[in-house]
């Protein structure tokens, strides 16, 4: 295959190229290559980026595919541009074992459309009391574990968790929630939620977790990243344990760098997330967050469900938006557009930065590098339609909402995966 006269996202410059690949790897990358290929693609006024990689979704599959399946999530997946996922282990059963990660990277090469890589649980059931078969995950493909939508609570079992980890070079993503804290909110506990009369979360539930991780990183010398980071407080933290030294990194997600706690106020449960859309003062300190380096990822936390989840009184609907399929989007209009970001940083909060993390293969377009590949025309603006999302979950309280940056063609190991 040649991709020609495409806008090439390098690692620190986009330039007009031609990419040769060959049996599913970049092997030129130069002027007017005069090969012929079996497939040529004109990606002229179009640019090419590293394939993206989200970090941070869920498939539900197994035990909640009413919600979301791994089919229907890896059609997303690739419709939003990305060439390889993490799913997150809260299923039933839960991704506690090596016989439920084997199902999942079996279920990935049935499907074969983007890259599955299952992640796994910190503790068995996620129940925060005995630690799971790690080194058997990891064996079987866990590419890190996680205690995600329920926190370790045992400081000491997320100590030996991180210790254990580090010696099978495996990493923590760290969901920070103290649930004593959240108490039974379901907003960011500001105006908007005393306006609205729902229950407010505060920043605090999620930054006594964040503290709590990276001081445990710091005492261990070992490497923690912390997940779908929403406070400023947060930020500030993670900033100053980065300038000490401590192995950490970190993730955000668009709906954070994008919207305030104001769209609640339409008690659209669509709106309802965890953890919570905050204030213009999260806002800005995750946009700066982004900027300086301090949030090396974007994540969707891509959490589909089924109307049924969301279509009840506010405080009992499910947390989460589907969000695969929107957030390149958000990035080239909230990000590049808004002049944050360059085309670069964001191939590396999309793409470098998770590879590095995780220690997977791709991330970069080089010669002799994978072709894990995104195009898009950025200057496409098109709306948001959540009727119309190819994953089952179509809870995004969005719709409306225009965005530039168009996937054209995801590309996986040198084949064509999606194609508007």
């Amino acid at each position: 295959m040649i991709i020609r006269n495409g806008n090439v996202v390098l690692k620190n410059s986009v330039e007009k190229k031609d990419i040769l690949i060959e049996n599913g790897k970049i092997v030129k990358i130069s002027d007017n290559i005069p090969a012929n290929g079996d497939k040529e693609i004109d990606a002229a006024g179009k640019h090419v980026f590293p394939g993206l990689i989200d970090m941070h979704v869920h498939l539900r599959e197994p035990g909640f595919e009413k919600k979301e399946d791994i089919e229907s999530g890896a059609k997303a997946a690739v419709k939003g541009g990305f060439t390889q996922v993490c799913c997150m282990p809260n299923t039933n059963p839960v991704v506690d074992n090596k016989v439920v990660v084997t199902y999942i990277k079996a279920r990935e090469k049935e499907v074969n459309l983007c890259k599955i890589h299952p992640i796994g649980a910190i503790t068995k059931g996620l129940k925060g009391e005995e630690m799971a078969g790690i080194a058997s995950m990891k064996k079987a493909g866990a590419v890190a574990i996680s205690d995600d939508g329920v926190t370790v609570k045992n400081a000491r079992l997320m100590r030996l968790a991180m210790e254990y980890a580090k010696g099978f070079d495996i990493k923590c993503l760290c969901h920070c929630e103290d649930k004593d804290l959240v108490d039974g909110g379901v907003v960011h506990e500001g105006l908007s939620a005393t306006i609205a009369g729902l229950k407010g979360i505060p920043r605090a539930a999620e930054d006594v977790i964040i503290a709590r991780e990276i001081s445990l990183a710091e005492t261990l010398d070992a490497e923690v990243h912390i997940c779908h980071v929403s406070t400023y407080s947060g930020v500030r933290m993670i900033r100053d344990a980065k300038r000490a030294g401590v192995k950490v990194t970190a993730e955000t997600c668009p709906h954070y760098y994008t919207f305030t706690d104001e769209i609640i106020r339409t008690y659209d449960t669509n709106t309802k997330v965890n953890p919570p859309i905050r204030e213009e003062i999260d806002k800005q300190a995750i946009l700066e967050g982004l900027k300086d380096g301090t949030l090396d990822c974007i994540v969707t936390d891509h959490a589909p469900h089924h109307a049924d989840d969301k279509n009840v009184e506010y405080n009992y609907a499910a947390f989460g938006i589907s969000g695969i399929e929107t957030s390149f989007g958000f990035a080239i209009t909230n990000l590049y557009k808004a002049g944050v970001l360059s085309l670069p940083e964001i191939a590396d909060k999309m793409s470098y930065n998770p590879a590095k993390i995780l220690g997977l293969d791709g991330g970069e377009i080089k010669e002799g590098g994978v072709a894990d590949i995104t195009i898009a025309d950025l200057d496409e603006k098109w709306t948001i339609e959540p009727e119309k999302f190819v994953s089952k979950g179509k809870n995004n309280p969005f719709k409306g909402y225009e965005l530039f940056g168009a996937v054209k063609y995801t590309i996986v190991d040198g084949e064509i995966k999606y194609q508007a």
